[in-house]
């Protein structure tokens, strides 16, 4: 049989080409053609995805969340970047600077900064077609630092550049986007968000009010921001039409700052790592599909990105098995669901071990649960 693996990371322990790597040898052995397509929803493993369809592979030392360097891996192929959020502004980055969780502190001065300097690397090594996955950030900055570096002043009464964060955004007055990247402000380049946040940029389903607490942010430092995102949106042209706009929120108002300022377009993140990594040609001589995730729920098939690919497979009738660390949903109402069959990590070892190394674990899984089962009749 002719398999295609799909699947995206186990957040904080595999990427997605890892945990290919672990599925593929016990489906081989089992005597099934397998056809490897890591993929993403926008936010990280994006790059990786990107990579493993033959995307070429760059670094750079970028300006962190919290205003330290670190470095930064993007991806790109034919003038076409793909820049995941994550890489230089996440929420994991301010654990590893830190030494701690986030907190009050880092969630209104957080910068988005490290992201415009890596679209600004892209755009100076000649690409013309920005792709920003984002996801997983730790800012709530309306993409302000991403802006500042592209060339942006955001600038105070006396006309000095306002503080990095969210917070910055208190004292900002003026927006001057005359020394935009020339790029971007001719035209000769664009930016593309991939985002399935739906999200606008304030008010209770806002950036700060969602995504604010899981930052850092209290209630205190929610409202805060919540008014400097407010504020930022009636200091640039037409910001209330962009701020109140599908995925204006989206990383801690990101989508914000690359809609009004950048002109930037929106694309399901999903939908678009597929095409990217060639998903549907894939999915033409396949015969069975395998996804999966750290994590199987019922967000899983809202948007992303293994639920795309169960929709793409159900579509085309084939059989769909998903592969996971946990699942919130039963594996009796699989066949509900259209899946043929939810194989987790946990029906096979305790949940610390699955969390510690789930490498020898997933492997374990494919050729005592997956392998099988795809040899088992269609209902």
């Amino acid at each position: 049989m002719r398999i295609l693996l799909a699947c995206d990371k186990f957040k904080g322990t595999l990427t997605a080409p890892e945990v290919h790597a672990r599925l593929a040898p016990a489906l081989t052995a089992a005597g099934h053609t397998v056809e490897s397509v890591p993929i993403a929803d926008g936010g990280d493993g994006t790059v990786e995805a990107a990579v493993s369809a033959g995307f070429t592979r760059h670094t750079a030392e970028v300006t962190g969340p919290l205003s330290t360097p670190v470095t930064a891996v993007w991806a790109e192929s034919a003038g076409t970047a793909v820049i995941e959020m994550a890489q230089a502004s996440g929420l994991a980055l301010v654990t590893s600077a830190s030494g701690s969780a986030p907190d009050a502190h880092t969630a209104l001065t957080a910068t988005s900064a490290g992201t415009g300097e890596l679209i600004a690397a892209a755009l100076d090594a000649g690409c013309t077609e920005i792709v920003l996955g984002v996801g997983g950030s730790a800012t709530t900055d309306g993409g302000a630092g991403m802006l500042t570096a592209l060339g942006v002043r955001l600038l105070d009464e006396s006309g000095h550049p306002v503080p990095a964060g969210g917070v910055g955004l208190e004292h900002l007055a003026r927006v001057d986007t005359a020394d935009l990247h020339p790029r971007l402000r001719e035209g000769s380049a664009h930016v593309i968000l991939a985002s399935d946040v739906e999200n606008p940029l304030t008010g209770h389903q806002g950036a700060a009010a969602v995504y604010g607490p899981q930052k850092g942010a209290g209630p205190t430092e929610v409202e805060r921001l919540d008014r400097a995102l407010e504020r930022f949106a009636a200091r640039v042209p037409d910001g209330a039409h962009h701020a109140a706009r599908t995925g204006a929120g989206a990383a801690g108002g990101m989508g914000f700052g690359a809609f009004a300022v950048l002109g930037a377009a929106s694309v399901p993140g999903a939908d678009y790592v597929l095409d990217l990594v060639g998903f549907g040609r894939a999915l033409g001589t396949a015969e069975a599909v395998v996804t999966g995730e750290g994590r199987f729920d019922e967000q899983t098939l809202s948007g992303k990105g293994p639920g795309a690919v169960i929709a793409a497979a159900r579509d085309a009738g084939l059989r769909v098995h998903v592969v996971c660390g946990s699942s919130e949903i039963p594996a009796d109402q699989a066949s509900g669901l259209g899946l043929a069959g939810i194989h987790t990590l946990t029906d096979l070892a305790a949940l610390a071990d699955c969390l510690a190394d789930p490498a020898p674990v997933l492997e374990r899984l494919a050729a005592e649960l997956l392998a099988p089962a795809l040899e088992a009749p269609a209902d």
